[in-house]
């Protein structure tokens, strides 16, 4: 398989993506992958590989940039460049760190959506206590969703998280402020009637956002707008939690020692954490995998990232989400 990388897009590129690739490649031999990137940024972080081709760019899509005017304008950005490789056919799925906007925006416009898809969703895996973790979506391709979006949403994540998380029968929930069958606003009631009535997948009924990481569910869906606040407060608290640690084993030379004796249950846990373990986010429902990885990705990230793409090829889950979704033309 081909995957289309954008060299020039993240926090740490090229540097981090350079190297993410290049374990990848050593890893996975099945993949051949299309670094796209201005050439002499690229180099100096490069090694000769066979199934590694460098595609010159002359631009890149910056952080700042207005997401929509920049794939129309930066015609020869890395971005644009990986959109339009899977588009034409000449990669299998593409990958990115860079701006988030500008790559749902392309996505949209270059790869197109899958028919009777109504809104693309983008997903991604939370961590859990137990270290399974959890699909979550939407986290932000749209900020509002009618309930027909919300089956959709489920549809798609359970497809994938059979398919490329190995789950058998997943757990499908919808994110509420209550368990019970009747909670939530018109969105949620509405939804958890057609949730409740799909055949296609393995609905649990409602979750409350304070057990996500009890491994409550192994699909999650919301809207864009919830989903967002929910993985920011995640993250956060995430953060936060493992900076609280680190400021109290500092305090003394007593908890120092401390540290030092529980050092390798520290690493653990801040492994559990680690969203470089768990991939990219997913755009669900465009013809073809594009999957966004996280804008401060290192090398471990991406290499995340690139297997993921390249287990969402493998098992052809956009195939399977355009045939599940043709099959129920109601939706």
């Amino acid at each position: 398989m081909k995957l289309a990388i954008d060299g020039m897009g993240g926090d740490n590129a090229p540097k981090a993506i350079v190297e993410g690739v290049l374990l990848a490649l050593e890893d996975f031999p099945n993949i051949e992958i299309q670094l796209y990137g201005n050439q002499l940024q690229l180099q100096p972080f490069l090694k000769e590989h066979n199934r590694l081709q460098v595609i010159h760019c002359e631009e890149v899509v910056e952080a700042e940039d207005d997401p929509a005017r920049a794939v129309r304008r930066k015609k020869d950005s890395s971005m644009t460049r990986i959109l339009e490789a899977v588009t034409d056919g000449s990669a299998d799925a593409c990958l990115s760190a860079g701006n988030t906007g500008a790559l749902m925006a392309g996505g949209l416009f270059k790869v197109g959506r899958i028919e009777g898809v109504a809104r693309p969703a983008l997903a991604t895996t939370l961590p859990t206590i137990d270290g399974k973790g959890f699909l979550m979506l939407d986290l932000g391709a749209n900020a509002d969703a009618k309930p027909e979006n919300l089956l959709q949403y489920a549809i798609m994540g359970y497809i994938y998280a059979k398919k490329v998380r190995g789950i058998d029968n997943p757990r499908v929930g919808l994110l509420n402020i209550g368990t019970e069958d009747k909670k939530g606003n018109d969105l949620t009631k509405q939804a958890f009637t057609l949730l409740k009535e799909e055949s296609n997948i393995n609905f649990i009924g409602n979750v409350e956002a304070r057990d996500l990481l009890d491994s409550v569910a192994d699909v999650v869906v919301t809207d864009g707008f919830t989903g967002n606040m929910v993985l920011k407060s995640i993250e956060g608290t995430a953060g936060s939690m493992m900076a609280m640690l680190k400021e109290a084993f500092m305090a003394s030379t007593k908890t120092k020692i401390g540290a030092v004796l529980m050092k390798s249950e520290l690493k653990k846990l801040k492994g559990k954490l680690d969203y470089s373990e768990h991939g990219g986010a997913a755009l669900f429902g465009l013809k073809a995998p594009v999957i966004k990885a996280h804008g401060s990705s290192n090398a471990r990230a991406v290499y995340s990232a690139i297997r993921q793409a390249s287990i969402m090829v493998e098992h052809n889950v956009t195939g399977i989400i355009t045939e599940t979704i043709a099959q129920n033309p109601e939706q």
